[in-house]
């Protein structure tokens, strides 16, 4: 959706989003209370995201949960559209997700949609760029400790000659006026961008099971259309639960970008860097000066380094709000704060980068091969 105030699509985040806003006009549900009660129990360490509404809202989370009570399960379905190197944004889903995995013990398809950004016109992206991305940002993906056994990494031009089948079942459920009206596509469009959604929606219909999808609010837009057309197919409509964006550095409007280094920390961001993008870039909501703060206290709502800590780096709820107290009774300084979230990215960075490189010879283990889709879905296409 787009207006004078913010934007939000699939392809562009801009301005100061308003996530009650998006819930009515997207038709999707706030986690309840009792909602978020269960999915607290179940998470352990990583129930702060749902319990501070970074895991916001949802579609039919609660069947999902039914389904798994009822021993028939779900599966999972989460994607990344390689036009660059990954940030702090961008791993968010992939470690919820992961936790997910783990609790559930439940299958995992992350598609990798490089298609879709050589397709995209602003990105104007050339096709070997797409095809160097997709390999990095899958080793940044592995990288968050997915279970081998249960996640398969499905790269759009390499498997979907074998799922082709069932996209133009799914195509042939889509006419134009839908995916002009859900996108906003123009005269412009190539034809691709309107045919892609076809792809996009397969993932959510590899398993007679009820899939779900943790990703950002902004892809929503590809799940209304799969929950249109998926019964009439024989699947189950897809569940969803999104999340919030994590502010750039720059401010609390707008998402981070991987084109404006100033806006993001990347995953291959060396220490140096990290610190020196913290303290030059990232906005405050301190006073003026040390005297001035001191007296009036700092705005934690308006202050990055305290969003980051809110939304992924602190997990402990004690220890945040001694650092919300503390920042907003002066007592605590802006130079401090920023120094406190340095090390904490700092460390996180020096961990996962460990696991990326470890990553390397896992590749060929998490990523679908032809073998794999005879075995899996073969079968399934022929009964089409």
């Amino acid at each position: 959706m787009t207006d004078k105030r913010f934007v939000v699509t699939p392809w562009e985040v801009a301005g100061a989003v308003d996530y009650d806003r998006l819930i009515r006009e997207f038709g999707t549900q706030p986690i309840s209370p009792e909602l978020a009660t269960r999915l607290e129990v179940l998470l352990g360490p990583a129930s702060y995201l749902v319990r501070r509404k970074i895991f916001f809202s949802h579609r039919d989370l609660n069947l999902v949960l039914k389904d798994y009570d009822k021993g028939r399960g779900f599966f999972l379905y989460t994607g990344r559209g390689p036009s660059g190197p990954m940030h702090i944004g961008h791993i968010g889903q992939f470690y919820f997700t992961k936790l997910l995995q783990d609790e559930f013990k439940t299958n995992v398809y992350i598609q990798i949609t490089d298609d879709e950004k050589f397709l995209e016109v602003k990105r104007n992206l050339a096709y070997m760029d797409t095809q160097h991305w997709a390999d990095e940002n899958i080793l940044d993906i592995i990288a968050t400790g997915f279970d081998p056994d249960r996640t398969f990494i499905l790269q759009d031009t390499e498997f979907v000659g074998h799922a082709y089948p069932l996209i133009l079942k799914i195509a042939k459920r889509i006419n134009y006026n839908l995916t002009k009206a859900v996108f906003g596509f123009t005269g412009e469009t190539n034809v691709g961008m309107i045919f892609y959604p076809s792809i996009q929606i397969l993932p959510s219909l590899l398993e007679k099971r009820r899939c779900l999808i943790p990703s950002a609010i902004d892809q929503d837009p590809y799940w209304r259309i799969q929950r249109d057309i998926a019964e009439g197919l024989g699947y189950f409509k897809a569940a969803a639960v999104h999340s919030k964006f994590l502010p750039p550095l720059t401010g609390t409007q707008d998402k981070m970008s991987s084109s404006k280094p100033e806006t993001a920390i990347y995953l291959n961001d060396d220490d140096k860097t990290v610190r020196t993008k913290i303290n030059k870039h990232a906005f405050s909501g301190g006073q003026a000066t040390v005297e001035e703060h001191r007296r009036l206290g700092g705005n934690p709502d308006l202050d990055v380094p305290f969003q980051w800590l809110y939304m992924f780096f602190e997990p402990d709820d004690s220890k945040l709000e001694k650092t919300r107290e503390d920042y907003r009774s002066g007592r605590l300084l802006t130079g401090e704060l920023k120094q406190i979230l340095a090390e904490k990215v700092i460390g996180f960075l020096h961990e996962h980068r460990h696991r990326r490189e470890a990553a390397r010879a896992k590749v060929r283990q998490f990523k679908y091969d032809g073998i794999l889709a005879q075995k899996m879905w073969k079968t399934d296409f022929e009964k089409l």
